[in-house]
């Protein structure tokens, strides 16, 4: 079992930056890849970014890419969002959220379906 707690969200102008953290409780961290999903309102959630379970490798989405770095230290369990040239359309909800821990080593799961555990989420948002 694995309980995730982000933090870090909060009211931007367009082009500032914000960090987001999320901590997980529970053993064996290093071996879940993890993601970053978000809502905004009326909106479906959305994948943004993920990382294997090692840090090795991460994927984000063309909305984010460019802007976004997702990272993560095992040794704290913790995993990160750097959010950069923030965008107003960028305002929403993030969830951080532990997958599949079997995947494998190059393993990313780009989709809520294969994400285990899931964090209460953090507010983001982004004035013009």
């Amino acid at each position: 079992q694995v309980q995730l707690v982000e933090s870090g969200g909060g009211l931007v102008q367009a082009g500032g930056s914000l960090r987001l953290s999320c901590a997980a409780s529970g053993r064996f961290f290093s071996r879940y890849p993890m993601g970053w999903f978000r809502q905004a309102p009326g909106k479906e959630r959305e994948f943004v970014a993920g990382i294997t379970s090692s840090g090795g490798e991460s994927y984000y989405a063309d909305s984010v890419k460019g802007r976004f770095t997702i990272s993560r230290d095992n040794a704290k369990n913790t995993v990160y969002l750097q959010m950069n040239s923030l965008k107003p359309e960028d305002t929403a909800v993030y969830y951080c959220a532990a997958g599949y821990s079997g995947g494998g080593y190059y393993y990313i799961p780009l989709v809520e379906s294969e994400y285990n555990y899931w964090g209460q989420g953090t507010q983001v948002t982004v004035s013009s």
